[in-house]
């Protein structure tokens, strides 16, 4: 039996008003970036977990057509001329199908050749190609979803001066095509729903795979107010660091930009005068440190020094989105200056094998959240404790308090 999945029972098989759950249609599942394993390993998880309801009889819909399939994947190929224009060709029928279409915007380990020199794929050409997968499956699919862990263009989701606003154009060029549902993960600002309130958006939170990770990383890990606090490292991750401190019952820490606003930078920020941590004595504590991303890992690095000088135990670095744009080296020579212990990320994105293979890395498999929440979509189940599981984190908080008791 696959991690993670018990034998189900039939009263699942109906949601909370009492309907029977039946299937939108087919499933079909498109990758069309450089996450082929992830989105294969999806497809196994979707398969062995729809094969185990039917040896078990869970439901009256496991046998219709097309519920189970050894191979939910549908082929599609992206040509690239050139000039750098592209296409997309579909391999594979799609008519009738309920297609998801998951893509990594972040992938850049991919290339085509742009007037005779090599281009590497940018986050702009990954969309494009999206938007090309979509309207090559447009008028033949029955529904159209996307999952799009990482959002694209979703920091630049509100304007200051005279701004592009690219976040929520995007979202609704992807409405305006036809999408029913877009699923993405942590985003840097929820509010981004309101540019298309007819769109289905869901932004699942990854936290809880984070956490239990950390614990099965960290058996005896004391996780209490006393020996343990979450450190968000600037105000604007302040909101995602008291979820987490609100789950574990931990003490809260942040830090606080003073900026001086008036003077404009380069980039167009106001330049920050210093840093002032708002929170308690972290001496002797494990230190949990959560962002929704690790861009250059300055901010996270920065953090963990300054815990680290104050007498703080093991510091733990967490975030969903692990890009680290100015490599590797920092985060290499905190650990053998033992500021950091570990640092957490999913494989929602691409990681290069370089980052798998660091010491202080540790990677959070979210396929067996994905694979669900495509099963779940596919009958039109409520995914609302998928998104926010309380009792998953009550049970496991619980389980942690017992060890603790035992000794």
């Amino acid at each position: 039996m696959p991690e993670n999945m018990s034998t189900p029972s039939p009263v699942d098989s109906f949601d909370y008003r009492g309907y029977l759950l039946e299937p939108f249609g087919p499933i079909g599942i498109i990758s069309h970036t450089s996450n082929e394993a992830f989105v294969r390993q999806v497809n196994n998880i979707l398969y062995e977990k729809r094969l185990l309801k039917q040896q078990n009889n869970y439901s009256p819909y496991v046998n219709s057509a097309g519920y189970l399939r050894r191979d939910f994947t549908i082929s599609a190929t992206i040509t690239r001329f050139a000039t750098g224009e592209g296409k997309v060709t579909l391999n594979q029928t799609v008519r009738g199908h309920d297609i998801y279409i998951i893509t990594d915007v972040l992938s850049h380990d991919e290339q085509f050749t742009l007037s005779g020199q090599p281009h590497f794929k940018s986050p702009d050409d990954h969309f494009r190609d999206l938007l090309r997968i979509i309207m090559a499956v447009s008028g033949k699919a029955r529904r159209i979803n996307v999952i799009m862990p990482f959002l694209y263009e979703g920091r630049q989701d509100h304007s200051i001066t005279r701004e592009s606003l690219d976040c929520a154009q995007m979202l609704k060029d992807l409405y305006n095509l036809g999408v029913a549902n877009l699923i993405v993960f942590d985003p840097h600002d929820p509010r981004i729903i309101n540019a298309v309130p007819l769109m289905g958006i869901e932004m699942p939170k990854s936290a809880y795979k984070i956490i239990s990770t950390l614990i099965s990383k960290n058996p005896g890990l004391h996780i209490n107010k006393d020996n343990m606090m979450i450190v968000s490292p600037d105000e604007t991750a302040v909101s995602r660091a008291i979820f987490y401190s609100s789950m574990l019952e931990l003490p809260l820490g942040m830090f606080y930009r003073d900026r001086d606003y008036t003077k404009v930078d380069d980039e167009g920020n106001h330049p920050i005068k210093s840093f002032r941590f708002l929170g308690d004595d972290p001496k002797g504590k494990d230190i949990l440190i959560v962002d929704d991303m690790i861009n250059s890992g300055n901010t996270m690095i920065r953090t963990a020094t300054y815990m680290h000088e104050r007498g703080a135990g093991n510091i733990f670095c967490a975030a969903p989105f692990g890009l680290f744009t100015d490599g590797l080296e920092p985060f290499n020579e905190a650990y053998k200056n033992n500021i950091i212990k570990q640092v957490y990320c999913t494989n929602l994105t691409y990681r290069p094998k370089a980052l798998l293979d660091m010491p202080w890395y540790v990677d959070v498999n979210m396929t067996p959240f994905v694979a669900r929440i495509i099963d779940a979509l596919n009958v039109d189940e409520s995914i609302g404790k998928l998104i926010s599981p309380i009792e998953k984190y009550d049970s496991l908080l619980g389980q942690v308090r017992i060890e603790e008791l035992m000794g």
